[in-house]
């Protein structure tokens, strides 16, 4: 198979290098050879489905501290231990392209298209047969039968024609052996050379001949788009799922604060109740609201371990693995661009529409390959053969070229029944149309996606402000409540919850500002991989982390308590991740 595999590599190889813009391929193909468990041929493979009154049951109490369990559930995940594998942004883009079940199918998903290619180009490649053919017969005559041995081995090497047609030329080998005949020459051998050719001269000539092998070669050509869109796609998608991470880690951080406060606030409560200075009531309000935090606690503590093992599973890793995520790294800065120059990049450079630009080409050269079926059939034929000395009885290897035989012929069928043909036409031609239609729709689809995509960016980054003005309301309103020792716990209760939503909001317009940069990259076939699965940013894009020109921390996300030490509340002008380069 080490044949087969660099044979694959190379058309591989360059049909990647064609494409150009940092385009990478596949891994070779590993493993596929089958594993002996036994069981093989089985026609009824066993099946463990024990009944009811065989599966074991034990009630939990209703009274157990579920409190404590849920919060044991998280610790591993939200909290990490010491041996924990830590995982940057381009850790995780790494691991993604090396253990991801996704991308190994993408890669096989080229690989098998390639080695449809190479199947049919070797159909069109001289091919070399040897069919040797062995024969016992006898006839009866009297009751006395004469019986005889034949071989005959026919070493044929047969060539496809570009236009139409094929060629053979064959060395026939015929051997025989009276087994019971009273004939003294009981032993014969012939062989003669034959060349033949059976060429089409209307229906079925020329590059109609071809279509499986152009067919084939355009596949693979779609394929390597196919390939690199994936990778492209890839990389958003998985950096989406890792910005959704830091977003609930984010959230439970917030969460958390919260309740802290909540708990605090509970404390002093209770004190001005027994000092008589508030009702008891109210006590009551914040223990309310402080066990309504708790549960949004547990909630968002479990959509956060369910998230990150979904993650692991993802990127091809152990789902009890524990790991901690890293820094994100470079943040990005926004385009500036307008909605109607994204859709002429889209509509430059967007291989996955180059993909279907084409097959609406494959499906029109369908249309003229159904209409050259209903030309009528002309076919000539011809067939030289040379054989041996046809007056020996053994003639060996020599052949006599006086003995030639030769034979040409042509054979014209006229179309009198081309029914099918003509309805084989009809479903081309409706097949081109509705391929025409599907092109227009996907590629007046790829211009409101272009100009959503910058719209995104923009209201991303509006939503962003928003929050962070509204951070700062809430902030200073909490501040203001907090001064007054009259003031009432349910509207310090609603200013908490206002402040949460507000950090909430900044995170996930965070979340959004930055999947839509990316977003807006794949969109518009701008998005560029690296061949170790690491984004590849266009020049000036990636904002610097040193020097003058350093805008920051990369990641603005808060750490809940507990997790990567003390929680410091970001500042209005902290940097996000994200710059516009505008005032």
């Amino acid at each position: 198979m080490g044949e087969v595999d660099r044979a694959t590599q190379a058309v591989i190889a360059e049909r990647v290098a064609a494409l150009g813009g940092g385009a990478t391929a596949p891994r070779p193909f590993v493993g596929g050879e089958a594993s002996d468990r036994g069981g093989w041929y089985e026609e009824r493979p066993g099946t463990v489905n024990p009944p009811a009154s065989a599966l074991g049951f034990e009630p939990a109490a209703e009274a157990r501290n579920v409190a404590e369990l849920l919060r044991g559930y998280a610790q591993g995940t939200i909290a990490p231990g010491p041996d924990a594998l830590t995982l940057g942004l381009e850790d995780v883009f790494r691991l993604a392209v090396t253990t991801s079940r996704e991308h190994r199918q993408a890669e096989e998903d080229f690989i098998l298209t390639t080695i449809a290619l190479l199947i049919e180009r070797h159909r069109w490649s001289p091919r070399l047969f040897n069919d040797t053919t062995v024969t016992v017969s006898g006839a009866g005559d009297g009751g006395t039968f004469d019986s005889a041995l034949s071989v005959i081995n026919a070493l044929r090497l047969t060539q496809r024609l570009p236009f139409g047609g094929e060629v053979e030329a064959a060395w026939v080998a015929r051997a025989a052996q009276e087994l019971v005949n009273k004939s003294t020459n009981a032993y014969t051998s012939s062989s003669e050379l034959v060349l033949s050719a059976n060429i089409p001269l209307l229906r079925g000539a020329g590059r109609v001949a071809r279509e499986d092998l152009i067919q084939a070669e355009r596949e693979t050509v779609y394929a390597a788009r196919t390939y690199e869109r994936f990778r492209r796609s890839l990389l958003v998608d998985i950096a989406a799922d890792y910005f959704d991470l830091l977003q609930t880690k984010a959230r439970i951080g917030n969460q958390q604060r919260q309740l802290d406060s909540q708990i605090r606030r509970q404390e002093e409560t209770a004190a001005k109740v027994m000092a008589g200075r508030l009702n008891p009531f109210q006590n009551d309000i914040v223990a309310n609201e402080v066990k309504q935090s708790q549960a949004r606690l547990a909630n968002l503590r479990e959509q956060y371990v369910l998230q990150l093992e979904r993650f692991k599973v993802r990127l091809g890793l152990d789902p009890l693995t524990e790991i901690d995520l890293g820094e994100i790294g470079q943040g990005l800065r926004e385009p500036l661009v307008t909605p109607e120059q994204a859709v002429e990049l889209a509509l430059t450079l967007r291989l996955d529409l180059q993909n279907r630009r084409d097959r609406l080409i494959d499906v029109e050269r369908a249309v003229a390959n159904a209409r050259n079926g209903l030309l009528p059939d002309f076919d000539v034929s011809g067939t030289v053969t040379v054989p041996t000395d046809p007056n020996s009885d053994q003639d060996g290897l020599e052949i006599d070229g006086e003995s030639t035989r030769y034979s040409v012929g042509a054979t014209f069928s006229l179309p009198l029944d081309r029914r099918i043909e003509r309805l084989s036409l009809r479903q081309a031609q409706v097949r081109l149309e509705r391929e025409r239609r599907a092109y227009e729709e996907f590629r007046d689809g790829i211009v409101i996606e272009a100009r959503q995509a910058v719209r995104a960016i923009d209201l991303a980054r509006f939503q962003l402000q928003l929050a962070e003005t509204q951070i700062e309301i809430n902030r200073r309103g909490l501040e203001d409540l907090s001064l007054r020792d009259d003031a009432d716990p349910q509207a310090i209760i609603d200013r908490q919850n206002a402040l949460l939503d507000a950090e909430n909001a900044r995170d996930q317009a965070l979340t959004d500002l930055r999947n839509a940069v990316l977003r807006y990259l794949l969109t518009t076939g701008q998005m560029r991989v690296k061949p170790d699965g690491t984004f590849d940013a266009p020049e000036g894009m990636l904002r610097p982390t040193t020097g003058d020109d350093d805008l920051g921390e990369a990641t603005p996300y808060p750490e809940p308590d507990g997790v990567g030490g003390p929680v410091e509340e970001p500042s209005p002008d902290e940097d996000l991740g994200v710059d516009d380069g505008r005032p």
